[in-house]
């Protein structure tokens, strides 16, 4: 019977994908050695352990918007689901690497990157929980199948700059922001009046506290 182990030993942005995403280097090991793996479907749920970091000042007052005021953080402060994954890993004996890839979002009416952009820089701590079927050959050659508990896991603690650079390279100096579309009607309407050729110019004039219709 398989005794697997999996293990995160690197990450870096996928660069040529159609939307943002990180490759995680998988290790899986089994015992015995000289056992063959046919395959293993495998699900992994990623956790984000807010818990494992400490936060600057200027941090704290970002992540605001997930845990409130930092004097109650004690009580609000906790880990969340990330996201799930899944990977086929392909045949092989004693162990293998696998590149396990996560799709990302830049929404920011999504928790997790609300976490992500609000760090500096340091660690992203992360916790892998994997689960799935695989499949081996016994010692008489006849195939198996057995499932993976919950119980298999692994952390990692992701590079901060490694997410910065990849939502740089997707999305360079800019970021998305979700509106009604009641809101964003008028806000059209604006633009169309006052002959503004982008939208960081109308924010702009917004802000400056212009109004529609006001001379500039």
């Amino acid at each position: 019977m398989p005794d697997l182990s999996f293990a995160i030993e690197h990450a870096e942005p996928v660069l040529f994908a159609a939307t943002p995403q990180l490759a995680f280097t998988l290790h899986v090991g089994n015992a015995p050695a000289n056992q063959t793996i046919q395959t293993i479907a495998l699900r992994c749920q990623i956790r984000l352990e807010a818990t494992r970091r400490r936060y600057s000042a200027d941090e704290q007052r970002r992540l605001c918007d997930l845990w409130g005021e930092p004097d109650r953080w004690s009580q609000t402060l906790r880990s969340m689901l990330w996201t799930h994954a899944q990977v086929i890993v392909p045949r092989f004996e004693a162990s293998t690497a696998v590149a396990l890839n996560v799709p990302c979002t830049f929404d920011f009416n999504v928790a997790a990157t609300k976490y992500f952009d609000g760090l500096d820089d340091g660690d992203l701590p992360l916790e892998f929980l994997f689960s799935g079927t695989v499949f081996y050959q016994d010692a008489s050659a006849a195939l198996q199948v057995m499932p993976i508990p919950w119980e298999q896991e692994s952390r990692f603690r992701l590079p901060v700059r490694v997410w910065a650079e990849m939502m740089d390279h997707y999305y360079p100096d800019s970021a998305w922001l979700r509106v009604r579309r009641g809101v964003l009607r008028k806000l059209a309407e604006y633009k169309r009046q006052r002959g503004r050729a982008t939208w960081d110019e109308v924010l702009d004039d917004l802000l400056a506290g212009t109004a529609i219709g006001a001379p500039r």
